[in-house]
Parts: C-alpha cells; structure tokens; sequence
C-alpha cells in the first residue's frame, strides 16, 4: 500500500490519466472535502482521480482556527441535528481515524460579569452531545467551573482585575488543519487514487473534464462515469448553477509565551453582542491565533485572501478585554483569513447562515458537495459518494471511513512533537539522520518527508502548507534559501537513504 505522493508519482499518474483511463469517481478539489471524498471513493473500490489547481490544502482548509468542534455552537442556533454530527464526526476523528493529529484542547471562559449561569447550561449542552456521541470523558472531560486562582493558573495572562473564576471546558484541536488534508490525500492513494496537483481545470461535465497541467502549460482530458465538484469557494466558478455566500474568517498570529497564552485556550465573549465569542488559541509550535470574524464578501475571488485592518483591529481589542497585557499591531507576527463557502440563503448576517452541507446536481449531471466545517468533512464525502454511486450505478462497497485509520495513526515512541504530526511515521523520519534545524524546532528531515511522501513541489509547498514557517514573515525569509536548495537537491530524486553528504546551514 503506496500512500508517498511526489513529483515521480504525479508524473507517471498524470501520463496515466492523458492516456485515457476512464474513472469512477473525478473529484475536483484538494481540500479536506475534495480529499476526503477520494478517500472515501478509492476505500469502496472505486478508481478514483483526484485534480487539484494548485497544492492540497490550498484553500479554505489551511486557513481554520484549527479546532475539531463539538457542535455547541449549533446548539446555540437551535440545530440540534448538525451540532450531534459535529459531535459524531469529532469523536471518530480523535478515537479512530486521526487520533495522533487531535488533541483535547481545554478552554476557559473567564468570568468578569454574571453570565456564568448561562454559558455553563450551554457547556454542559455541549457535554451531552459529547456522551451522545459516545466520546469518552477520559479524553474529553466534562465542564466545570473553577475558581480566579485556578483560572490564572492555567491562563497567566488574564485581566486579573475584577476575575470572578472561570469556565473550564474541553474540545479537539488539530496539530494542524493541512497536514490532515494531506493525510487524506495519502491515505486515498494508498488504495490507488490519483492525486494530480497543480492541475486546473477548465471545463466540467458530467462525463469528466478538460485541464491543465500549469507545470508545463499541457492540456488533458480525464474521463470518468461521476464527477464530484469539491472546490470549495470556487464551485460556482465550475458550475454556474451554484450559488454561495463567502463568509471571511480573520485570524492572528502571535506569540503565546509573551502572552501568556501557551497551555489553554480562551473562549472570549464579544463585548456588546449575545452569543458571540472571538478565540485564543496556543499552537504546538509556541504560536497564538486569535480569531475569528465572519464578515461577509463579495467580488472577485482571491488565491490567498487577505486580512483587512478592520478585522485586525476588532481582534485585537475583542482580546485585550480579558488579557492582563494589552495587545498592540507590535504583537501581530502574522495573520491569516480563509472563506468559507457557504451556501446563499436569507439570513442578512453570513454568521447565520447554515452550516449544513448540501450535494446539487446540475443539468450536466455534476455533483457539487458544498457548504459544512472541517469537522464533518467525512459525511460530507459519504454523502456525495453515496450519491454518485446511486445516480450512476456504480459498484462499491458501503462507506467504510468511519472506522479507517489515516496513514500515521497508531502508537509511537517518537518525540511528543513529531508524533503529533506524523504518528507512526516519524520514526521512519528520524531515521533519515537530518537534524538541522530549517527553522524553530522544523528539521532538513521534515524538509525532505514533505518532498519524498507528502506532494511538495515548491518552496511555497513546504513553507505555506506541509509546515507553518510561512505564516511569520521573518521565519520564511531565513527559511526559504534551505528549502528551496533542499528541493532542488531532491525532486525526482529517490527517498533519501539517511546518509547524505550534503547538509543546509540551519538557523537554531
């Protein structure tokens, strides 16, 4: 089971595709919908082709505040049935499928009013979709409240004027939102699906699509007997029957030592709104993000979408409203924001309008799976594979995701670090021998697992999606002359056995 992506595998898959085979399953998109809906598709026995315009994880599905959620906030909407989903599909990821890429992350809702009441009967809401979902308490307690001393115990750097205690809570944190794309990209070509990067397409129909490979500006054709419309904020742009409503989600990253932010995170109310919370999140990394915005956008949609002055502004003072220290643009390391391609419906604010997933099917008979979160991506693909299969009578085994292991899942005696991102793999890792630090803790071996196993093929590749170094604008400066010498020594080279001669200069 070959579940390595790189530049010699595209080649011969892409040369593969050109030449005629005829799929089951197209899947346009290589986000964690688009992903996971291949891994679904090839875990059934389907053959599977998987055209991806730029890099896995590209999108919308890098830019998340990183959290698996529980649902609570549905609850607070009164959509009962979306937020037991969200509960169902965190517990799969964190007990069964991806255990090493989530982690419980606890949560404190410091106290300054009178609202204790109110927002601990929505925790302990929360806690009952948790037990619903059959999540064990070991992994995920359940809430509680705790005392100012407790609560500044776990989060230094809160305002201690005027702390009352706090509320002391638990949801699933992923190391990081792309390295579980591009589990699942792997994982899928593990069972034979081919994961074509840097392919755009041009034109889609019900019976395949033209495209172009953008490495060498070749157009092809991919023929397939169902073709699955995963592209996120741009399936309107394939399928003009499409309809969607971006809704931006800003963040901003700090550091969480300085702030006194590194172990728990805080859920902080906004001032002057009801039901409505902005987030401080510590990395693994020594990272904080703070986000996050729901603002509404229109136009021309970017590559790469960038965070206004308004948002960085609004989450700055949203935070410092409960931190000790006040935040100022001094503290901002970097920022990201991602659009979450929400399906047009009458709500006027777009954080009201549904989080619910939808498979539509357009004249030409191309499926678009839209709308959802991160968290329930797995049925959104079981959905729309379940459709393709039925619309064109397609022989395939029932969805078999709920239980299926992504590649690395499993015990390790790998450094905590490296465990959390790679599971059982990072011994196979460590044992390449390349110590030298690229950037932080980020060694040349990681450097070369993302070109040998895991599709990079650029600089930005590795910088921007299989590692975070880009999100700081320094880090990428001092890091980018390694990396870009590393792939140049390595693409189409074969796995390196451990021992090779030529080392980068890292920076420690």
């Amino acid at each position: 089971m070959n579940t390595s992506l790189n530049a010699t595998r595209r080649a011969a898959d892409l040369a593969a595709t050109a030449a005629g085979e005829v799929f089951d399953v197209l899947v346009v998109g290589g986000g964690v919908t688009g992903t996971g809906v291949a891994l679904d598709a090839a875990s059934r026995g389907l053959t599977v082709c998987l055209l991806e315009a730029h890099d896995l994880a590209f999108g919308t599905s890098r830019w998340s505040s990183k959290l698996v959620h529980g649902g609570l906030r549905y609850l607070a909407h009164g959509d009962f049935a979306l937020a037991h989903e969200s509960a169902v599909e965190r517990g799969i990821l964190m007990t069964r499928t991806a255990p090493h890429l989530v982690r419980a992350l606890p949560q404190v809702v410091p106290l300054y009013d009178d609202r204790g009441t109110v927002v601990m009967t929505g925790l302990r809401a929360g806690d009952l979709l948790r037990r619903a979902a059959r999540t064990p308490s070991t992994l995920l307690p359940p809430p509680r409240r705790i005392p100012a001393a407790e609560a500044l115990a776990l989060v230094p750097g809160l305002r201690k004027e005027g702390l009352r205690g706090g509320l002391l809570s638990y949801d699933g944190q992923l190391t990081d939102d792309a390295r579980l794309v591009v589990a699942l990209a792997r994982t899928a070509a593990g069972f034979g699906a081919k994961i074509l990067t840097r392919t755009k397409v041009t034109t889609l129909t019900g019976e395949g699509a033209e495209a172009v490979d953008t490495l060498t500006n070749t157009t092809f054709q991919v023929k397939a007997r169902s073709v699955i419309n995963a592209a996120g904020i741009w399936s309107a742009t394939l399928v003009d029957t499409i309809q969607l409503r971006p809704s931006r989600g800003s963040h901003l990253v700090l550091d969480a030592a300085t702030n006194g932010i590194t172990t728990t995170a805080i859920t902080i109310p906004v001032p002057g709104e009801r039901n409505r919370y902005a987030l401080a999140l510590p990395q693994q990394d020594g990272r904080l993000y703070i986000g996050l915005t729901d603002e509404p956008t229109g136009g021309p949609l970017p590559d790469v979408p960038e965070v206004p002055q308004s948002d960085v502004d609004f989450l700055l003072t949203v935070a410092s409203s409960v931190l000790e220290r006040k935040l100022t643009h001094q503290d901002v390391l970097g920022s990201y924001a991602g659009l979450r391609p929400l399906l047009a419906g009458t709500a006027t604010k777009s954080a009201d309008l549904s989080r619910k997933h939808a498979v539509l099917t357009s004249p030409t008979g191309v499926l678009t799976v839209v709308g959802g979160k991160l968290t329930t991506y797995r049925r959104m693909a079981a959905d729309a594979v379940d459709t393709a299969v039925q619309a064109h009578n397609l022989t395939a085994t029932p969805c078999r995701t709920t239980n299926l292991p992504l590649v690395g899942t499993g015990k390790t005696t790998a450094p905590h670090r490296l465990a959390t991102r790679y599971g059982t793999e990072a011994e196979a890792l460590l044992a390449l021998n390349r110590p030298e630090k690229i950037s932080h803790d980020i060694t040349a071996a990681e450097i070369l697992w993302a070109i040998h196993h895991e599709g990079a093929l650029t600089p930005d590749d590795i910088l921007d999606r299989r590692t975070r170094i880009g999100l700081v604008s320094q880090d990428r400066q001092a890091a980018e002359a390694i990396v870009t010498a590393l792939l140049a020594e390595h693409t189409n080279d074969h796995p390196p056995s451990g021992n090779s001669t030529a080392r980068p200069t890292g920076h420690t």
